[in-house]
């Protein structure tokens, strides 16, 4: 590994990554990047599981629904960076006192490590009677649901798209059924044209939607987020 310094100091020093025989170029790439990221060396540094943390983070910081006392589902929740965010935010471990104290249910596939102050779920959200699982797990209805879930990558640009809105509508057809009236629906996009119909969906069902690309998300990924709030409730 060798480091690329300036002169005099003043930029930060960059990691480059040699090619090793038999990694690919791609891997060598990622590796690269993965080690110059701000975004990645904060959330080591800050004790989240990935970067992804801070892209809940500043989408709360514009639309304040992590508010202690909140009741959140987090679907595809691996590895846990989002329900750890939301812990804190929420008070779900009460350590705020003089504050309502939250819940956080973490819903996924696959088994993830515990988060302290979250309930974690190994479960596929699609399955049938999930919402109603959620809502017991919940004691009620939830005040969040957010996803920031991807499909399996396929390499088609287009095919990916189509998928991922997909799973995002699926999501969202969730939070219809677990939501209290005002709730927010938070899920993770790509934009590329097919996501008119969920936007129309969405529209009808929140009093406010926003498309947001917080500072967190890579330039040069096409990701971005749905931001649904004030939940008009199960009869709109």
């Amino acid at each position: 590994m060798a480091r690329k310094t300036s002169g005099r100091g003043q930029r930060e020093l960059r990691v480059k990554v040699k090619s090793a025989r038999g990694r690919k170029l791609s891997s060598t790439l990622w590796l690269e990047r993965q080690l110059n990221d701000p975004y990645v060396q904060r959330a080591r540094a800050e004790g989240y599981r990935g970067r992804a943390a801070f892209k809940i983070l500043e989408l709360d910081e514009k639309y304040r629904f992590l508010v202690p006392g909140a009741r959140v589902v987090d679907l595809g929740c691996a590895p846990g960076g989002w329900c750890q965010v939301a812990v804190k935010r929420v008070n779900a471990l009460g350590e705020k006192k003089g504050k309502a104290q939250g819940r956080v249910i973490g819903l996924d596939l696959q088994e993830v490590d515990p988060v302290p102050g979250a309930e974690i779920h190994q479960l596929d959200f699609l399955s049938d009677g999930a919402d109603d699982l959620v809502k017991e797990w919940l004691d009620g209805p939830a005040d969040v649901v957010m996803s920031d879930m991807a499909a399996a990558s396929s390499g088609h640009k287009q095919t990916d798209h189509l998928r991922i809105v997909a799973l995002c509508e699926a999501a969202a057809y969730l939070a219809f059924d677990v939501l209290s009236e005002g709730g927010t629906f938070v899920a993770k996009v790509l934009a590329g044209g097919a996501e008119g119909d969920l936007q129309k969906l969405l529209k009808q069902k929140f009093t406010k939607v926003a498309n947001v690309k917080p500072p967190s998300s890579r330039a040069d990924s096409s990701e971005k987020f749905v931001v649904a709030t004030g939940f008009r409730g199960t009869e709109s």
